[in-house]
């Protein structure tokens, strides 16, 4: 339950900071006081969107914080599925920065909307006017039938299975699409390949080929060069390498004088040996270096070839057309086993849907075991509250599947004798959706464990003798949980536990919303307004001490 709600900055909110009772906490005051701005800092906290222009001082951060005493709730799986530290005491906040900046946290631990939503969706609910459009709605509908069956477990089986299910029919549906799109492509591509294919590529070729084609093409002066410098190296009469000897001779005669003589000798020596093995590749190269015209032109077709396949493929290098040929081998590959694929993926499907369907079968069961309660149950409540020929009537229809299983529901309700049950939007005023949802809550009550719920007028449409039935009852489902009832109805709020005003206040440059905890003669003085007017006569004064029971 709430034990303390904090509100710093928040639209007509300055300061605010309440601590509700365990049971049913009443709160009151005038149109516009700042009672649904309460409710919107509190959505917050249930992860709503945030909005800068909800801070009131546009150059601080907005805070709401709330502290929830969660013992006996049973809530410690959710957290540790969240992977958060769970505690008793559980602290939720969320702020907003004057940047726009949204960040929330639960026991300090920074968490994302989506899992804020997730621990506080355990923690509190709302029922706001909006709930009961949303009642007409099927996924509505289902909530309330799950709820009261306690199908979570079932439920959440359900969703694993569907969700295996829709990826297996994605993928089959995919793989179809695939299939007909990389037949139409599948000769275009199977040529390409082949192409490449024949072309037997070697990855370096092209770099190879080049060079190889540029001395062919001037073999005659490559030729002319090498012999060239090869006689100057070995021709008998004054070369290189018949000088040097000479050289290392007139060294050698002198190296026994000075060690820097014997350095040169061996240097010159070196040198003999190194242009000797140069004149012996010299000799080599220009033995095999010829003019082949026939070499010449196999060697332009091979690279023309490689060219052409480049520019098709609008690529520079063989490893670009290699890795070409390997995509193309797997495309090819793929399609000619596309009967295999496609047969594995519709089997796959076939197993999953199998799966589905007996999982949708055991949801489907346990909610109709439970629709003739649900229906009992309602109209009961519906008639306490002065709907005295109310019928309710659910009906399920079995629809493909959808995330939430295979059922359509569809509420029929009449509120008068002798007509027909019709679909809720059609046939329900503001009042009696109103009781509708007072009676739904009721009976869900004990069907989960919730902490607490909120009502924001509930009991719009509702006056005098069901007014007091609707705060019996509210007392009721109190005993159990914690209720706060925004209500303008002096019978309910007679039946709280604890009683909050939210006023404004004039008294600082800008008007601020505020709340106080009514004492025993503040709550008699304020329900004796909510009965008698601004200025409540003692008759006023006398009934709202009887609705308080004060002695």
């Amino acid at each position: 339950m709430l034990t303390h709600l904090l509100i710093k900055n928040y639209a007509l909110i300055e300061h605010l900071e309440i601590s509700p009772d365990r049971h049913l906490n009443i709160i009151t005051g005038e149109t516009g006081a700042g009672k649904s701005i309460m409710l919107g800092a509190i959505g917050l906290l249930l992860g709503n969107r945030a909005d800068t222009k909800t801070l009131m001082n546009e150059n601080e951060k907005c805070i709401i914080e709330g502290t929830f005493d969660i013992a006996g709730f049973h809530l410690a799986n959710i957290f540790k599925e969240e992977e958060l530290d769970f505690d008793e005491t559980c602290l939720i906040r969320r702020e907003i920065t004057p940047t726009g900046k949204s960040r929330a946290f639960v026991n300090d631990t920074p968490v994302t909307l989506e899992t804020l939503r997730k621990i506080t969706s355990a923690l509190m609910d709302i029922h706001s006017q909006h709930d009961s459009v949303m009642i007409s709605s099927n996924d509505y509908q289902l909530q309330i039938v799950d709820t009261y069956a306690r199908n979570d477990e079932t439920l959440k089986d359900y969703s694993q299975k569907y969700k295996t299910y829709r990826q297996k029919k994605i993928a089959y549906e995919n793989l179809q699409k695939e299939s007909s799109s990389s037949k139409k492509e599948f000769d275009y591509q199977q040529f390409l390949l082949t192409e490449l294919q024949k072309a037997k590529l070697q990855d370096k070729e092209q770099e190879t080929l080049e060079q190889e084609l540029h001395i062919l093409e001037n073999a005659e002066e490559v030729k002319n060069r090498l012999q060239t410098a090869l006689g100057q190296l070995e021709t008998p009469d004054q070369s290189i390498l018949s000088l040097l000897p000479v050289v290392t001779n007139a060294l050698t005669g002198i190296a026994k004088y000075a060690p820097e003589y014997d350095q040169l000798r061996k240097r010159v020596q070196s040198c003999f040996v190194e242009l000797k093995d140069v004149a012996e590749e010299l000799t080599y190269l220009e033995e095999n270096i010829e003019f082949d015209e026939e070499r010449t032109i196999k060697t332009q077709e091979r690279l023309n070839l490689i060219y052409n396949l480049q520019k098709k493929h609008q690529l520079s290098t063989v490893a670009e057309l290699l890795q070409i040929q390997a995509d193309l081998t797997t495309k090819v590959s793929r399609v000619l086993n596309f009967k295999d694929l496609l047969e594995d993926a519709q089997n796959e499907l076939k197993e999953a849907e199998t799966i589905l369907k007996i999982s949708a079968e055991k949801l489907s069961k346990s909610r109709k075991t439970v629709l003739k309660n649900i229906e009992e149950g309602i109209k009961n409540v519906v008639i306490d509250l002065g709907i005295p020929n109310a019928t309710l009537q659910i009906n399920c229809t079995e629809s493909e599947p959808t995330p939430t299983g295979t059922d359509l529901l569809s509420f029929l309700f009449s509120a008068n004798k002798g007509v027909q049950p019709q679909a809720l939007k059609s046939v329900a005023s503001g009042g009696e959706f109103s009781r509708l949802m007072l009676a739904i809550k009721y009976i869900l009550a004990d069907k989960r464990s919730l902490p607490t719920i909120i009502f924001d007028e509930i009991d719009t449409g509702v006056s005098g003798e069901i007014a007091i039935k609707v705060g019996n009852m509210m007392r009721e489902m109190a005993k159990s949980r914690q209720l706060i009832a925004i209500t303008h109805l002096p019978q309910i709020a007679g039946k709280g536990t604890t009683h909050f005003y939210v006023y404004k206040n004039h008294q600082s440059a800008r008007t601020q919303s505020t709340i106080k905890q009514l004492s025993t003669e503040e709550r008699i003085a304020e329900i004796a307004q909510m009965i008698g007017g601004q200025n409540p006569s003692d008759n006023a004064i006398r009934s709202a001490i009887d609705l308080l029971e004060v002695e």
